[in-house]
């Protein structure tokens, strides 16, 4: 067997060095020597070289994809788990992970395929538990061990049908004398669970640990190597937990899929736009945005809060939506709306956690700020969608018959939107707005001294 070298590298130069330092010593960076694993070149002699494939002649054959049993992680999924696929699922601490994937795999096992839990942070009689309360996963089978060779060992000689390993960073090669979680055990430990996983054709999900600016820890090369990265967002003080996909290859990475913490674990909601988008009539600072998040229209209700401060530079704080975003509709509506915002503080949030990144929500967003600025609230009954340009200008977006279904379906009668997207006999009926200023002519209820000024 060649010999293992441990060597640490800079992320930046490349430079090698022995044993850790604060600075590199090559372009002097700080803190950017990642531990790496080197061994010896294996002799290339007497290797037949390969014939490639024609990728016409490639022939496609059709997969069943495996569903899980809970509705909204199949959909995130993109209908499912694909055999030998490797799946990497990150989220904060106590967001309910293992919760989710246990449920998950109850089912598998109730289906009559065969799950298997490899536990490295609990004892089985910790996860059997929390299995008693959750119930219903009786049949899966367990696993509480750490070491790398044994567990894929075991898949190999077991081959479920779906594993889940949690997580991680808690596995450990015997040959490499690192510590458990570093940046070599850790690739290490995924790039041997990939090639099990291709080759018994068993899906396998991984749990990882982030960062404490959310990132996926350990390295880059993690995410790299699986096929699916999903995000489990949420606060553990909250009921409600959102999961996303930031890479999926077989699949979207728009859609979403969103949770309640219950007495008896997580349960999937199958109605989010009942859930989140339900406004108090009068109440000023909040407006209703039809959004959308992969192939679900979703109506968020937008709290918006806007408060005179003496700091030299008044602050934009959002929370669920784009700063960067944030600050451009602040100036949007100061330039081309006549709001004296100059010397205001303007908050924003997103009711029940959930992050917009779609820019079809600028024009809630922006009524939700003028509200609160005027102290007039949004007219009852209106949702909105539109992008706002920088020259005032509402534009149109994406998928218009799927917002407007929503709306009719939660009984909404009116829509503020592009004048592109007044189409006839829709339903409800679109209040076209070419500009933010007509907008909120049309979505703003008068203030009491404007009335009398009329």
């Amino acid at each position: 067997m060649a010999k293992v070298v441990v060597q640490f590298t800079c992320s930046e130069c490349g430079a090698t060095s022995g044993r850790w330092l604060g600075r590199c010593p090559g372009c002097g960076a700080f803190g950017t020597l990642v531990e790496e694993l080197h061994g010896r070149e294996t002799e290339r002699r007497g290797v037949a070289a390969a014939s490639p494939t024609r990728l016409g002649d490639v022939g496609l054959d059709t997969i069943e994809r495996l569903s899980t049993g809970v509705p909204e992680l199949d959909r995130v999924l993109g209908g499912g788990l694909v055999p030998a696929s490797l799946v990497l699922l990150s989220g904060e601490p106590g967001v309910g992970k293992s919760t989710l994937l246990l449920t998950a795999l109850g089912s598998v096992a109730r289906d009559g395929r065969k799950a298997l839990l490899v536990t490295g942070e609990e004892s089985a009689a910790q996860v059997r538990l929390r299995a008693a309360r959750l119930g219903g996963a009786d049949d899966v089978e367990i696993l509480a061990d750490t070491e790398l060779e044994r567990v894929c060992a075991t898949l190999e000689r077991e081959t479920p049908d779906v594993c889940v390993i949690d997580s991680v960073q808690t596995l450990h090669a015997t040959e490499l004398g690192s510590a458990p979680g570093s940046v070599a055990q850790v690739r290490e430990a995924a790039t041997r669970l990939l090639r099990v996983a291709k080759e018994s054709n068993v899906a396998t999900i991984l749990v990882g640990h982030v960062t404490k600016d959310g990132a996926v820890a350990g390295p880059r090369v993690l995410e790299h190597l699986v096929d699916c990265v999903l995000q489990f967002e949420g606060d553990r003080y909250n009921a409600h937990r959102i999961l996303r996909a930031t890479k999926n290859r077989f699949g979207s990475t728009n859609e979403l899929g969103v949770f309640e913490m219950t007495v008896s674990g997580l349960v999937g909601v199958a109605d989010p736009s009942t859930l989140f988008g339900r406004t108090e009539p009068g109440e000023i600072g909040a407006a209703v945005a039809v959004t959308l998040e992969g192939t679900r229209p979703l109506l968020l209700e937008i709290q918006a809060l806007v408060s005179r401060t003496d700091l030299a530079m008044p602050r934009r704080i959002g929370t669920g939506v784009d700063p960067k975003r944030l600050a451009m509709i602040v100036a949007v509506l100061g330039r081309h709306a006549g709001l004296p915002l100059g010397s205001a503080d303007v908050f924003v949030n997103v009711a029940g956690g959930v992050r917009i990144d779609e820019p079809g929500a600028d024009l809630g967003i922006a009524l939700a700020i003028a509200s609160a600025a005027r102290g007039a609230p949004v007219r009852e009954g209106i949702a909105t969608f539109g992008e706002l340009g920088l020259t005032g200008r509402v534009r149109g977006a994406a998928q218009t018959e799927r917002r407007l279904a929503e709306c009719v379906r939660l009984g909404v009668a009116r829509v503020v939107g592009p004048p592109a997207e007044h189409a006839s006999g829709s339903r409800p009926v679109v209040l076209a707005a070419a500009t933010i200023r007509e907008a909120l002519r049309i979505a703003l209820e008068a203030r009491g001294e404007e009335v009398a000024a009329a």
